[in-house]
């Protein structure tokens, strides 16, 4: 017997050390971002980290299609779903490493030479695979990780229901704002064809005014179904965000121009903050499930023992089944490969080679993470400086526009310049409200990039509790 303990301790021993130790991935990052993208920076770090959505977004019916959308959302219940999923894979991998009972009982009535005979029995067995070389234990480590990555795939779910709602809703803003202009124009429109079809008909006017008016009339009536489509289209895309049937979204405020976001970015943000996106450490735990395969395919390789047993009592009357004998048994297995044509080390170079998948997936992760930092600070910067040129180019196409149909009815321009000076104006007053919601874009996409820091203000709560406690609990 010490011989037998004396082995299964060593058996132990060697448990832990069979496969690959998981370490985390390395991140070749450096320590903040290009100086030269900003130009009015603030000092202030913890806005950047603490970034709480509902006083970024300041608008009311905003901030509720918001909150309904992370309660209501599929994506979200989905994702809500798949954590409930491996929480489950989780208990059913644990609970491998411990013995399974079981109860069994049974009657048997059989007949020999006209003499009925019976036998009841029953008792309670039990199994347990007993695998000395850390399988189990990987297996657990490996669906705990897939837990995690769960979980933190359900906050970057989340942050992204938060910037889809900002970015539809914004569109639909845009959408209204072109229609009214779009509407607007074609009213203008509408009247400068009736006078110039009234000059023709006056012969004071040729008729190629009135034709060259006409199409103006035509390009601001096709205008506007194009942009009542486009905005049932985003409004009814909105809707499914937020969880319901399609319909029309109402919103308080009919102006683009309300939604005017504006970001604190430190000095040299720091490169470490982007690493706490949730999409980058769902990435890396399911580097980290993935790797702990590796481990369990190792594990396969070697034998594994399996003891059984039995405990229980038969008699050939019912009756006296609990006061008869009791019967027993025990016994136990070894059970392990010897040759199978490499199927168990394929197995291991099968495993290896998805952990490697999985941290490319991680490092990929990383970079396009840093990449939509980039572009979205680059967007912001640029994108501020295009809207001043927008609106200028607006202001001008305006008055140029009212000009030219002064210089039209006192004979003193042709009515080709009045066409131009009227498209121009239509499409500046147009790229101008696509480019404000650009912006809105650019600074919800930093938002998302940046991680998205807190989800409600009970969360936030939550958390401040739980460090206030953790320290009082190291004091």
């Amino acid at each position: 017997m010490k011989k037998i303990y004396g082995f299964i301790v060593l058996l132990l021993i060697l448990g832990s050390c069979v496969g690959p130790k998981y370490t985390e991935p390395e991140n070749n990052i450096e320590e903040s971002y290009k100086q030269y993208m900003y130009d009015t920076l603030v000092s202030n770090e913890d806005t950047i980290i603490n970034l709480r959505w509902w006083e970024f977004i300041k608008e009311p019916s905003l901030d509720t299609l918001i909150r309904h959308a992370l309660v209501y959302n599929k994506d979200v219940l989905m994702a809500a779903t798949r954590i409930e999923q491996s929480r489950a894979i989780m208990g059913m991998t644990r609970a491998d490493q411990y013995p399974g009972f079981s109860l069994s009982g049974g009657a048997l009535q059989s007949s020999s030479s006209g003499v009925d005979n019976y036998n009841y029995n029953v008792g309670v067995g039990m199994n347990w695979e007993l695998v000395f070389w850390g399988r189990y234990r990987a297996a657990a480590e490996g669906a705990r990780a897939d837990l995690a990555a769960s979980e933190f795939g359900m906050r970057s779910i989340q942050m992204s229901i938060i910037s889809d709602v900002t970015q539809y809703y914004a569109l639909v803003l845009d959408l209204k704002n072109r229609l009214e202009i779009s509407k607007k124009t074609l009213g203008s429109r509408d009247s400068a064809v009736l006078i110039i079809e009234a000059r023709f008909n006056g012969g004071v006017v040729p008729e190629i005014d009135l034709n060259q008016a006409q199409i103006n009339q035509a390009i601001a009536a096709a205008a506007v179904p194009n942009y009542m489509r486009q905005l049932a289209i985003a409004q009814n895309a909105l809707a499914v965000i937020i969880g319901e049937h399609p319909r029309e979204i109402i919103t308080d405020n009919e102006q683009l121009d309300s939604m005017n976001f504006e970001l604190d970015i430190p000095y040299g943000i720091p490169s470490t903050l982007l690493l706490r996106r949730p999409d980058i450490l769902a990435s890396r735990e399911a580097y980290h499930a993935q790797f702990k395969q590796i481990n369990v395919a190792v594990a396969q390789r070697f034998p594994s023992i399996s003891i059984t047993g039995m405990f229980g009592g038969s008699s050939m009357a019912l009756g006296t089944l609990t006061g008869s004998g009791v019967a027993w048994s025990a016994g136990a297995s070894l059970l392990g490969p010897i040759f199978e044509f490499g199927k168990n080390k394929r197995r291991v170079d099968v495993a290896r080679a998805q952990a490697k998948e999985a941290l490319y997936r991680y490092e990929n992760t990383v970079n396009q993470s840093f990449r939509e930092v980039e572009d979205a600070l680059v967007s912001i910067k640029t994108l501020k400086l295009e809207i001043e040129a927008k609106e200028r180019e607006a202001k001008a196409a305006i008055n140029a526009e009212y000009l030219s149909k002064l210089r039209y009815d006192k004979g003193v321009a042709s009515y080709l310049e009045v066409l131009d000076n009227q498209r121009s104006s239509f499409n500046a007053q147009l790229g101008l409200s696509s480019i404000k919601r650009q912006l809105i874009d650019a600074y919800i996409g930093l938002y998302k990039a940046l991680g998205g820091g807190w989800l409600s203000a009970e969360e936030e709560e939550q958390a401040k509790n739980n460090e206030a406690n953790t320290d009082t609990t190291k004091k």
